[in-house]
């Protein structure tokens, strides 16, 4: 980065060779696919029903404009004006601040090996999705049961659900505790190959191959995002879902975690800090606007988020309002059943008022009847808050569900309807429902698929552009070569999540690898362009990159409001983490409680791997900048000492 009169020093005659975009729009749709995932459809939704409903998206809204798009428009700046990768870009700033871009490589890294996971079992279901009847639409036969007593179904099955007993027990054939490994799941490896092999034929030339390819892996989410919104507004119950969804509850802002969850939400969904946005800035054309991007990929991602929940709360809604019509129906029957009525005399409008009659003139036959409290709210509450699902938190494409937000022990609710759970259970027991089930359900994990698929191209890119950049391999390797290379490597390193552990091990990652880690790292990138870098020189490179200096907001935010967010919401980090020891929920037939899941603490070994998950990272920085001064220490005391040289030359002809 150098005065705003040209390019200055920093920036080496040899980038004129580096690729280019073809156009603008596939530059906006590589970004908006790096930043739309997962977390947008799974996470968001939840997120702004338990806080209030439409009240969330004021603390949500002010996190957008005072920390979110600031942030991003410093990573496409940086990452345009320097044309480097994350690695690159940090040591020509300083070379002190070379950690901070090898704490992102490797975050990027980590985060590549388990997002592929998550979609591993996306084309594990997509796959299952061409049958019928689905296959987690009825639970199997117990082939094991004597021939004495009649064949049954699974009992396991049959003491959860049918889209429980599919996803935990025929997907990731779970063990009762992250102790017992288990074995390798021959399915989910296979599946876990074609990922990658997918992965690397879409990023196998960069951008040059991406590029082509996010016109569909961009696109298509909007496109079928849209056509469950149609069909789910067309359903009975879409209304009440929607209701629900945005009812607003301004009392819940008083409560601080709301505007932790909101900052979080909205610095993982960007997915700032992981050297993603960088990278793909690298390739743009020095004089682009890049404060025009970050703006319009900001709200992208953010209108994106309130879409999907407006499509996702209309399925739920429906789903609610099925589940409440058939607890309508069952005590329907056990009235007619229990008084001897005729059949179909109670129609449901009049369920209640017949009730409420028979509770007055015969109460003791009623009670005797055991009647189910039905409550459409009492089912909402249910598909907002789930049943079951992988508590899987932080990185806001993937997984994420929340550590402040724990549901209290005694309550019979397991968690939130966040993360997998809402994808691979609620949702897919939605389906179930719905007319021509297995194509919706296509649909649906096609859609999950693709947007995974995009994020992953961010991911990979902040990998591989940083290798690229510091020329590891001999010149004239081809740069398909590289990329193998990373991906065999990341895939031989993401088998241990295809263990029936797997998932447990794969929420570990999720939760301590990213979170901590690109906090700091982001502070550390405002900290380093703003104050190490200086403010002044650059502004004056986004006014020769612009044609427009910064203004105001953009300077008071990158001074002062941002770095104290940041800060902020890593101390609330550190402080919500050591109120108790890290747990986990383990999916366990034998447990009394069963069908929820068992809350277990993490055996010590456990708990070290956590620990170092979460700060291994982070010490980039100052090893590096430990390094950088004992190499700058010691050139100093050799150049303070300028006849060493021919001294020790004497010595050697003597």
């Amino acid at each position: 980065m150098a005065q705003a009169v040209g390019p200055g020093p920093l920036v080496d005659d040899s980038e004129d060779e580096r690729p280019k975009w073809n156009n603008k729009f596939q530059y906006l749709l590589s970004c908006i696919g790096f930043a739309v995932g997962l977390g947008n459809i799974w996470r968001f939704p939840y997120l702004c029903q338990t806080y209030g409903g439409g009240a969330f998206l004021i603390p949500y809204l002010i996190a957008l404009v005072f920390e979110g798009i600031p942030l991003f428009h410093l990573e496409l700046a940086v990452g345009q004006r320097l044309r480097r990768g994350s690695i690159g870009v940090w040591k020509t700033i300083s070379p002190y601040l070379g950690g901070v871009g090898l704490g992102c490589f490797t975050i990027s890294f980590l985060v590549s090996l388990y997002y592929n996971t998550v979609l591993t079992w996306v084309l594990w279901f997509f796959l299952n999705s061409f049958q019928h009847p689905l296959p987690w639409s009825t639970c199997p036969m117990n082939l094991n049961r004597t021939v004495l007593l009649a064949p049954g179904f699974v009992q396991e099955c049959q003491g959860s659900s049918t889209v429980n007993y599919f996803w935990y027990r025929k997907t990731l054939n779970i063990t009762a505790d992250i102790s017992d490994s288990g074995n390798i799941q021959w399915w989910l490896l296979l599946c876990l190959a074609t990922c990658w092999a997918v992965v690397y034929l879409c990023v196998i030339r960069g951008i040059e191959s991406t590029g082509k390819v996010i016109y569909f892996t961009a696109l298509f989410p909007y496109l079928v995002l849209t056509i469950f919104l149609i069909r789910g507004l067309t359903l009975p119950g879409a209304a009440d879902g929607l209701v629900y969804l945005f009812t607003p509850n301004m009392h819940i802002l008083q409560d601080p975690r709301v505007w932790l969850d909101a900052a979080t939400q909205i610095f993982f969904s960007l997915s700032l800090a992981f050297g993603g946005h960088i990278a793909f800035a690298s390739y743009n054309p020095p004089r682009n606007n890049c404060e025009k991007d970050a703006v319009i990929i900001s709200l992208v991602n953010s209108m994106t988020s309130l879409y999907a929940s407006i499509t996702i709360f209309s399925i739920m809604g429906f789903k609610a309002n099925n589940d409440y019509g058939q607890c309508l129906d069952s005590n329907i029957l056990s009235l007619i059943n229990g008084f001897d009525l005729p059949e179909e005399s109670i129609p449901r409008d009049n369920y209640s008022a017949v009730l409420m009659l028979l509770n007055v003139t015969q109460p003791e036959r009623v009670a005797q009847l055991s009647l189910k409290a039905c409550q459409l709210q009492d089912f909402l509450d249910k598909m907002s808050r789930g049943t079951v699902g992988v508590h899987m938190c932080r990185h806001a494409r993937v997984l994420q569900a929340d550590v402040h937000t724990r549901v209290p022990q005694h309550s019979p609710v397991l968690q939130s309807a966040s993360g997998p759970g809402l994808a691979f259970i609620v949702f897919t027991e939605a389906v179930l429902h719905m007319p021509g089930a297995p194509g919706w359900a296509v649909l649906f994990f096609g859609m999950l698929f693709t947007l995974g698929l995009s994020s992953m191209f961010g991911n990979m890119e902040a990998v591989i552009t940083p290798l690229l950049d510091m020329k590891l391999l001999p010149r004239g390797t081809p740069k398909e070569a590289l990329t193998g290379m990373a991906c065999l490597v990341c895939f031989l390193s993401s088998t241990y999540f295809t263990l029936q552990s797997g998932s447990y091990w794969l929420e570990i990652f999720d939760n301590f690898a990213a979170s901590l880690n690109l906090l700091i790292f982001a502070f550390f990138e405002v900290v380093g362009v703003i104050y190490v870098y200086g403010i002044k020189r650059f502004c004056d490179d986004i006014e020769w990159m612009t044609g427009r200096r910064p203004n105001l907001y953009w300077r008071l935010t990158w001074r002062v409001v941002s770095p104290l967010l940041l800060l902020s919401i890593f101390l609330s980090y550190i402080a919500l983490l050591a109120q108790r020891p890290p747990s986990y929920k383990a999916w366990n037939p034998q447990y009394e409680q069963f069908p929820l899941r068992e809350e277990k603490f993490y055996p010590a070994w456990v708990q070290v791997v956590c620990i170092l998950l979460s700060f291994l990272p982070m010490l980039w920085i100052p090893m590096t900048a430990l390094t950088r001064l004992l190499a700058r220490h010691r050139q100093g005391q050799r150049d303070a000492q300028p006849d060493a040289g021919p001294k020790l030359q004497d010595h050697r002809g003597c």
